[in-house]
C-alpha cells in the first residue's frame, strides 16, 4: 500500500484552505497514492478562535471535498481533521473515506491536548472541545487500519488496542509544536511503533514561523521495527512511503510480543 502524507500550510482563510488540500491530493493521487493522509486541522488555523469560527457538522464543506476528492480519484482519504458541531457540542474530528466517496470512519480526538509546559508551549483544547470516546480501527482492501489524533498518540494504550484489533498501521493527524515536537515527536511514533508491532504515520502541517500557532512539522513513517522509512522537514511537501502488511505480520512472528503478554497480572493492586 502506498501513503501519502500531506504536509501544508493552514491559513485563516478555509475556502482558500480546503481548494488548495484539493490540489494537493490530486497530486498524490497522481503520484500512485493509495492512501492519502491530511494533517490536524487543515481546514484552519490551530487555535480555539478559529475552531469555534470554522466549525461544520459531518456532510459540511471540508466534508463534502473530502468524500468528492476520495471518488474523484479513487484513493482512500485520511481528512487530517476539522472542527466537527454535533448536537450542540464541538469535536476534534478526523472523517475517513473510501474510493467510493463514501465515509467509512470517523474518529474524534480522545485526549485533549491540554498543557502548560514551563518556559515553553500551553495550551487548552478543552476550552473548546468535547473528548470523543471510541478507539478507532477500520477496514480496507490492504486489511485493518488505526487512526487517532496527536495528542491520543502519546497514550500507547490505543495503539496497542489497535493492533489486538488486527490493525497493522495507525496513522496519525497531528499538529506538535516547537517545545514538545523536537523533543518528542519521532521518539513517540518509533516507540509506538515498535511495542504494538504496526506501522506509524504522523502527518503534520508544514511550519509557518509567522502563525498563531508554530507547528513542528516533520511527517513521518515508521517500521514496525522502528526505523524511520520518510521524514519530512518544515516545509509544505507529499511524503510517500510503501507500507506492508507482511513486514508487520512477519515481524510478530518473529518477536510475539502479543502472545507473550500477562495480562493475568497485568493490574494494579494496593497493599
Amino acid at each position: 500500500m502506498k501513503a501519502a502524507l500531506i504536509q501544508l500550510f493552514s491559513t485563516d482563510d478555509k475556502a482558500r484552505n480546503l481548494s488548495h488540500a484539493s490540489d494537493m491530493i490530486a497530486e498524490a493521487a497522481l503520484g500512485g497514492a493509495d492512501i492519502v493522509v491530511l494533517p490536524e486541522m487543515f481546514c484552519c488555523e490551530y487555535r480555539n478562535s478559529s475552531f469555534i469560527a470554522n466549525q461544520e457538522p459531518a456532510g459540511g464543506p471540508a466534508w463534502t471535498m473530502l468524500s468528492g476528492a476520495a471518488k474523484k480519484h479513487g484513493v482512500w482519504i485520511i481528512g487530517g481533521t476539522v472542527p466537527e458541531s454535533d448536537g450542540g457540542k464541538l469535536y476534534n474530528t478526523s472523517f475517513v473515506f473510501n474510493r467510493e466517496g463514501a465515509q467509512a470512519a470517523r474518529c474524534r480526538k480522545s485526549h485533549l491536548f491540554d498543557i502548560a509546559v514551563k518556559g515553553g508551549q500551553h495550551f487548552k483544547e478543552s476550552d473548546t472541545f468535547t473528548p470523543g470516546d471510541e478507539i478507532v480501527s477500520f477496514e480496507t482492501e490492504f486489511g485493518r487500519l488505526g487512526l487517532c489524533i496527536c495528542f491520543d498518540m502519546r497514550f500507547p494504550e490505543l495503539a496497542r488496542i489497535m493492533s489486538l484489533d488486527g490493525a497493522w498501521a495507525v496513522f496519525c493527524p497531528a499538529s506538535f509544536n516547537m517545545t514538545t515536537g523536537p523533543a518528542h515527536w519521532e521518539i513517540m511514533f518509533r516507540s509506538r511503533a515498535v511495542e504494538s508491532q504496526v506501522y506509524t504515520l504522523g502527518c503534520a502541517p508544514a511550519r509557518d514561523e509567522n502563525g498563531s500557532y508554530v507547528s513542528y512539522s516533520n511527517s513521518i513513517i515508521v517500521h514496525p521495527w522502528g526505523n524511520v522509512l520518510a521524514r519530512a522537514g518544515a516545509e509544505e511537501c507529499i511524503l510517500y512511503a510503501d507500507i506492508d502488511r507482511a513486514e508487520a505480520e512477519s515481524i510478530r512472528e518473529q518477536l510475539p510480543l502479543m502472545s507473550a503478554r500477562r495480562t493475568d497480572m497485568y493490574r494494579l493492586e494496593r497493599l
